[in-house]
């Protein structure tokens, strides 16, 4: 496994590999992998000549008196863990090599992102679409994989994709869970163990409201009042970022689950913002 942390480098050397006819796949990631990293190399890696996987906190996404600063990471276990599951690159550039001091130019997705995460978090999806653009640009890929806890920004991404015309199939994979039901996520090491204990009623409360949906309550407002009373006794001292019911593509609310619906939650337990969501077909 090669690393590379200059996006000129990687980009002339992409060029090249696309020009001898072979199939570049990418796993943009933040690192500190964990197994739902890992799955998504994995599905890359049978569909590609080159696997490249990048390794890059971006610090557009996130806001003031979020966690960059404090964000996990460890290169000499990610790499190996990369090298294990046979990715060929590894692209870990610098900040300043990705944003030049001067840096005035953003992709923003408005519609996809003024609901759920976008809403409590402003500038995140215009930052998550920017660096996107910019890794798509320099690794040249044909298809690049994406996790579907970040439900949002696989829709993002997808509209970006099909508007801006950029030649890649952006493919989603389903989300990776503990035993417990706990999706993955690598902000999971700010948990306690008290908080971990209680955390996988994140999925269990999603999967009651799966439940009321199939007896045949399709009032979205009922659905997430009675989702939030379940938070507040099953997950003592969470804090609810939003309880929402959307339309899986264009992330609109809805107020019937007549159809499809994504049902999506984001909550503060203790240090850890948890995100999850569940789709629901009727």
């Amino acid at each position: 496994m090669e690393i590379i942390s200059n996006p000129q480098e990687l980009q002339t050397l992409c060029l090249m590999l696309r020009s001898e006819g072979k199939k570049i796949g990418l796993v943009p990631t933040m690192g500190y992998f964990h197994e739902g990293h890992l799955s998504l190399m994995d599905a890359a890696r049978k569909q590609c000549d080159v696997l490249i996987v990048s390794l890059f906190v971006n610090p557009t996404q996130f806001g003031e008196n979020e966690d960059l600063d404090a964000y996990p990471h460890d290169m000499e276990r990610d790499s190996i863990l990369a090298e294990e599951h046979g990715v060929d690159i590894l692209f870990a550039p610098v900040r300043d090599d990705m944003y030049f001091d001067n840096h005035s130019t953003w992709v923003e997705v408005p519609d996809l992102a003024a609901n759920l995460c976008g809403k409590s978090r402003p500038i995140h999806f215009r930052g998550v679409a920017t660096v996107v653009t910019k890794l798509f640009m320099t690794a040249q890929p044909h298809v690049a994989v994406f996790g579907q806890k970040d439900w949002q920004q696989l829709a993002v991404i997808k509209r970006m994709v099909r508007d801006l015309n950029i030649p890649v199939d952006v493919q989603g994979h389903e989300i990776v869970r503990e035993d417990s039901g706990l999706a993955l996520s690598s902000r999971n090491v700010y948990l306690t163990e008290e908080e971990k204990a209680v955390a996988p009623n994140i999925q269990k409360g999603l999967q009651k409201m799966r439940d009321q949906v199939a007896a045949g309550e399709s009032d979205a407002a009922k659905l997430k009042q009675d989702l939030a009373a379940f938070y507040a006794a099953a997950i003592p001292g969470s804090i609810i970022d939003y309880i929402e019911i959307v339309h899986p593509e264009n992330i609109n609310i809805l107020k019937k689950v007549e159809d499809s619906a994504l049902c999506a939650v984001a909550l503060q337990v203790g240090k850890a913002r948890l995100i999850d969501n569940l789709l629901i077909k009727v």
